[in-house]
């Protein structure tokens, strides 16, 4: 990846994904989309950021680090030359407050780009230019560890503090993190944003999600939002604050994925590249490759079959995650008696997440749901493979080997 690279970022999700881009709120990094991004980088390729001075990006990437001239529209440039280097001429986009704004200009300014958006507890102006320019001098003098105590009530409900102490403490010891110039120029940023008198020029599709109990930009911010987008759709999330992806995200994760959708393939060919991607990912390029040298004439139609449909459709649907697919794969496998592709779902559970307790705990349940002979033969199944599977990650063991098994379902 090029040197020039400003923005510091971490991406997620399928290669053949459809780029989804989320920004952080000030004060946060990347990590405070840490609860949403398993369920969206299930069928997105999603590409965090850290803002300036935040994080792993230096504080004076948008040439202005004390802040001078800093603003809104720096930072969406700088999402955009990311977005260049990874080849994403068109990319939907998420944001977080400050994030959110940054979705807001582009699209306004650069809508070609985006598919679609989202603005989370976010605003078309972030109260009045003063309080913004007066906590840059406060941080600039002080750091930002002054902002602790304001921040932890304006990011959480009392609630949730008290739910999640060790989520609270690490979000605020990133407050803490934070390069002083880098927060400084972001606050003088947000001073000079003001797209009140824009938000018609929104074109692309647009959701707008508000915390009922935010105190920093209250869903009247949002409605203001949603109001002035055309067609914008507004959820209000109950019992969530400022950060309310940290603190409610199944809600705000059912939104955002309703919002950019799975990406429906357009054919059956389109379902086979979906497929495949998914059927190495989980079982592994070399079990896959195998399967694929031993595809017959009589096999092949087979083999294109439960690409496209078991695995391009079933697999890759947003309702369950993999973890949770492996297990019920697991459980209806022993509940059937299917010993060869049990073996081979040992081995993709593992590669899905699940701890070797874990495939315990489901092969238990299907001694009381299955029947213990059933469960038994289980049992063995995932002890020799398990064992095979050490020996593959450690070529040195003496444990035994076993021959190789054609997978008809691989």
């Amino acid at each position: 990846m090029s040197s020039a690279i400003r923005l510091h970022h971490r991406v997620d999700g399928p290669v053949s994904g459809s780029p989804l881009l989320l920004g952080p709120s000030l004060g946060t990094t990347l990590h405070v989309w840490d609860e949403l991004v398993g369920r969206l980088a299930r069928h997105h390729r999603v590409l965090r950021f850290d803002l300036p001075g935040h994080g792993g990006t230096a504080a004076d990437v948008a040439g202005a680090e004390t802040g001078a001239g800093a603003g809104v529209a720096d930072l969406a440039e700088l999402v955009l030359e990311l977005a260049d280097v990874y080849g994403y001429s068109k990319f939907a986009y998420a944001g977080v407050s400050l994030g959110g704004a940054v979705g807001a200009h582009l699209g306004v300014h650069r809508a070609e780009r985006l598919s679609a958006l989202a603005l989370v507890c976010s605003s078309a102006r972030f109260g009045e230019p003063d309080g913004w320019r007066d906590r840059a001098a406060v941080v600039r003098e002080q750091g930002t560890a002054a902002l602790v105590g304001p921040a932890a009530a304006r990011w959480f409900t009392p609630a949730f503090a008290d739910r999640a102490p060790d989520r609270v403490r690490g979000l605020l010891a990133e407050l803490t993190a934070v390069d002083p110039a880098g927060y400084a120029a972001c606050c003088d940023a947000l001073a000079g944003y003001d797209l009140r008198a824009d938000l018609g020029r929104i074109t692309v599709p647009t959701l707008v999600v508000a915390g009922r109990d935010d105190l920093a930009t209250p869903p009247a911010h949002a409605r203001e939002l949603a109001d002035g987008i055309p067609d914008a759709t507004l959820v209000e999330i109950a019992h969530a604050a400022h950060l309310a992806g940290v603190e409610q995200p199944a809600a705000v994760g059912r939104a955002l994925a309703a919002h950019f959708g799975r990406p429906v393939p357009a054919d059956d060919a389109d379902r086979h590249t979906a497929g495949m991607t998914v059927r190495r990912a989980v079982l592994g390029d070399a079990h896959v490759d195998r399967a694929q040298a031993a595809t017959t004439s009589l096999t092949a139609d087979f083999q294109d079959l439960i690409t496209r449909y078991a695995w391009g459709e079933i697999w890759t649907r947003p309702g369950l995650d993999r973890r949770a697919r492996s297990c019920v794969t697991l459980t209806a496998l022993v509940a059937g008696g299917h010993h060869t592709e049990l073996a081979m779902h040992v081995r993709a559970a593992v590669r899905n997440g699940l701890t070797r307790d874990e495939i315990k705990e489901v092969l238990l349940q299907t001694a009381i749901y299955c029947g213990v002979p059933a469960a038994n033969s289980a049992f063995e199944v995932a002890n020799r493979t398990l064992a095979d599977l050490d020996l593959d990650l450690d070529p040195g063991a003496t444990t035994g080997t076993t021959g190789t098994t054609r997978h008809p379902l691989g």
